[in-house]
């Protein structure tokens, strides 16, 4: 069963209290080190730092509007081979989908990692945060999280959540060991600690935190949360699939792609070794340049572009956890995961699959099943 406790807040400051939080649990005998977001000394930026060292956890900032990476890569590469220790690990909603796909593709394990999980707020474009964080990266988190638990959607001034959080309708963590919940619960006084499984319990009853009931206001919080990013995400789709519903609009709307890749790297799920698309397949000879040109009058160039999104379409789109580093990551603002996110819907639907739902489910095409698609490849009329 669920256990529920408390974080105590001490004046207010919730920030301070997670920070004390993870020093308890830092302390802890079986617990090696902790991997959260962190503001780095050197700019005024919040990364994914490994801590070992109690007193190094000053920083520590699980709530920052700022989402420069997808985690589930870093905790892929800390846990593809042993460590040798056990680490409490804070990632976003987003974050542990797509570590919980990465391990059913066997590259990362569940074996030597806590994992935490926060009600998660939302995060602003990399650009964005940049200007919104200016030269106070804590206070900053303060406004965002007085915004967002207000009611005020995170919107400041001209600044408003990335498209991808906006459309995400799975703000609360799922398939941890713990979560810490912010929505309905009174953050000046605590916050919400509930745990997910054996491993959850045990961490809470040696942190002695004082048991609580659920807030009564927390599941009315949450599902009219849903219900909003639900209805973005619905009205993205259709925008979407009108911008793309033919090649000629399909060509526009990736018309400024310059083949750089970058949604390629930024995407934590796409785990390929080597790509195709950086393989001799694409480094067509010169001469080909010439006869395509010749055959139209004139190409653009690079060639690849349209083909170079249908394929990650095709190859990543059972797996898309729609975190939007794509988009991110965009250097011309092509809204990538909007494209990605609209035909996944479709596919993971096809398959009866959500990407990151359960370490149970096996990825769609990994196996064979009679009953799938029957109606397609007519497997029970021969059976019949």
């Amino acid at each position: 069963m669920a256990t529920t406790a408390k974080i105590g807040v001490k004046d207010q400051d919730f920030l301070a209290s997670l920070r004390d939080f993870f020093r308890s649990i830092l302390q802890l005998e079986d617990i090696s080190g902790v991997l959260a977001p962190k503001k780095l000394p050197m700019k005024n930026i919040v990364m994914p730092t490994l801590v070992t060292d109690p007193e190094n956890l000053e920083g520590i900032d699980p709530l920052a509007p700022c989402f420069p990476l997808n985690a589930a890569k870093v905790v892929s590469r800390l846990t593809r081979k042993p460590m040798g220790g056990k680490v409490a690990v804070v990632l976003r909603p987003c974050e542990t989908r797509a570590f919980i796909e990465l391990v059913k593709l066997k590259q990362g394990s569940m074996e030597e990692i806590v994992l935490v999980g926060l009600d998660c707020l939302g995060a602003y474009k990399n650009t964005d945060y940049f200007r919104f964080a200016k030269e106070n990266v804590t206070e900053s988190t303060y406004r965002f999280c007085k915004s967002v638990l207000s009611g005020n959607g995170g919107r400041i001034e001209d600044i408003d959540l990335s498209p991808a959080c906006k459309a995400c309708e799975f703000p609360i963590p799922d398939n941890t060991d713990f979560l810490i919940g912010l929505f309905g619960v009174d953050t000046n006084d605590h916050l919400l600690i509930q745990s997910k499984t054996t491993a959850g319990d045990d961490i809470i009853s040696r942190l002695d935190l004082p048991e609580m009931e659920e807030p009564p206001d927390r599941q009315e919080a949450v599902a009219s949360l849903i219900a909003e990013h639900t209805a973005f995400r619905d009205n993205m789709f259709a925008e979407t699939r009108e911008a793309v519903d033919s090649l000629e609009k399909m060509t526009t709307y990736l018309a400024n792609c310059v083949n750089c890749y970058n949604c390629r790297v930024a995407c934590p799920v796409c785990y390929c070794k080597e790509c195709v698309f950086v393989t001799d397949v694409f480094n067509h000879d010169p001469s080909q340049y010439l006869r395509w040109a010749d055959r139209k009058g004139s190409i653009k160039i690079p060639t690849d572009t349209v083909f170079y999104h249908i394929t990650r379409l095709a190859h990543m789109s059972t797996a898309c956890v729609g975190c939007g580093q794509c988009s991110n990551a965009c250097p011309n603002d092509i809204p990538v995961m909007e494209l990605i996110r609209t035909v996944a819907q479709h596919t993971q639907k096809a398959f009866d699959y959500e990407a990151g739902r359960s370490l149970e489910e096996d990825p769609p095409l990994s196996v064979f099943r009679e009953d799938e698609f029957d109606d397609v490849v007519g497997i029970s009329a021969v059976i019949a």
